[in-house]
């Protein structure tokens, strides 16, 4: 399987392409803040044929790029409905003044081709099989995206703003809560082997295992052995650094 993948725009959310390999359909996942070109970059470089858009949740850092991505390709997008919204008023995943000071008189409109996404959804796309876990939390209609393993890689696990390298998803946005986002992380993560690759929203790999040992917020969760800005994407320990949306 071929993953590749940049943080897009000043949020750094990542997107990935993902393909069985060069030369191949492909998905795209989380096209966010400026994303087209380097898309169009990576197509080019593996010689790929895009044939979906996955969104995890409707944040406009993931998904700022998806109408005119899904129009240059005619390709559709794919969202959980609690998120969909979203797609067309961003500023109702944000607080009043945040949502004010980012998004006043930006305008956003629905790719022509909307499919919404279900709980426990296999979706056979671009030749791969992509699993689709609804994990709210972060917003009401987050999802993860993961791919079966096979000999020669462990599970795959597109985790959006679920969880993070030595974090989770910020929850004091409008539809978070943090009860749901740790029974999503011990449903949704904390039930897989330790050898998943976890490919976040924001900041670098990592994988079930690193977590389940590392991750303060994972500690005492069931499933498995064992205050923030209005920009900032991650939730962190009372003690621990702040990072930015």
């Amino acid at each position: 399987m071929l993953v590749a993948g940049f943080p897009a725009g000043s949020f750094a959310a990542n997107c990935y392409v993902v393909a069985p390999a060069a030369g191949e359909e492909c998905v795209i996942i989380d096209p966010g803040q400026d994303a087209e070109a380097g898309i169009d970059e990576l197509l080019r470089e593996h010689r790929l044929k895009p044939v979906a858009v996955l969104l995890t949740h409707g944040h406009l850092d993931h998904v700022w790029s998806v109408a005119p991505v899904c129009g240059a390709r005619d390709v559709p997008a794919y969202i959980h409905p609690d998120d969909r919204e979203l797609l067309t008023d961003p500023s109702k995943g944000l607080s009043l003044q945040a949502g004010q000071q980012l998004f006043g008189g930006l305008s956003l409109s629905e790719p022509d081709d909307v499919r919404e996404l279900s709980d426990g959804a296999v979706m056979e796309l671009a030749g791969l099989s992509f699993t689709v876990d609804h994990a709210p939390g972060h917003t009401p209609g987050s999802v993860t995206f993961r791919t079966p393993p096979t000999e020669e890689i462990p599970d795959v696990m597109f985790t959006g703003d679920l969880l993070f390298a030595g974090s989770i998803g910020r929850t004091d946005l409008p539809g978070g809560s943090y009860e749901s986002i740790l029974a999503s992380l011990s449903r949704v993560c904390l039930s897989l082997p330790d050898d998943t690759a976890v490919l976040p929203g924001h900041g670098p790999q990592t994988s079930i295992g690193r977590e389940r040992s590392t991750n303060p917020f994972l500690s005492g969760l069931s499933g498995g052995t064992g205050g923030s800005s209005p920009l900032n994407d991650t939730a962190v320990p009372a003690d621990g650094p702040d990072k930015g949306f």
